[in-house]
């Protein structure tokens, strides 16, 4: 659990994992371009990719190879283990 809050606590994460939720199963290059047109992010494709490996070893996203391009796709479900340890509180 440790590793997805160091990951979600970088804005270019979390500002990757907006793209990834938009549209899945992007390309680096991609991911790189969309997010200086949308986001003003002018890292480097080597520091987007150091970003990723962040990403994917606390499990937030996924990648497939087809080719030699490399896909990248958001998985929610470490978040789902953060909401049932700490579950909403309806106020009750």
């Amino acid at each position: 659990m440790a590793d997805v809050f160091k990951a979600l606590a970088d804005p270019t994460r979390r500002a990757i994992l907006d793209e990834l939720r938009d549209r899945n199963d992007q390309t680096l290059f991609e991911l790189c371009t969309r997010l200086a047109m949308k986001h003003g992010l002018s890292s480097s494709r080597q520091a987007i990719s150091q970003h990723l490996d962040v990403l994917e070893e606390a499990g937030l996203v996924t990648t497939r190879r087809e080719g030699r391009y490399k896909f990248h796709r958001l998985d929610t479900s470490p978040l789902r283990v953060i909401l049932e340890r700490w579950p909403i509180n309806d106020g009750r």
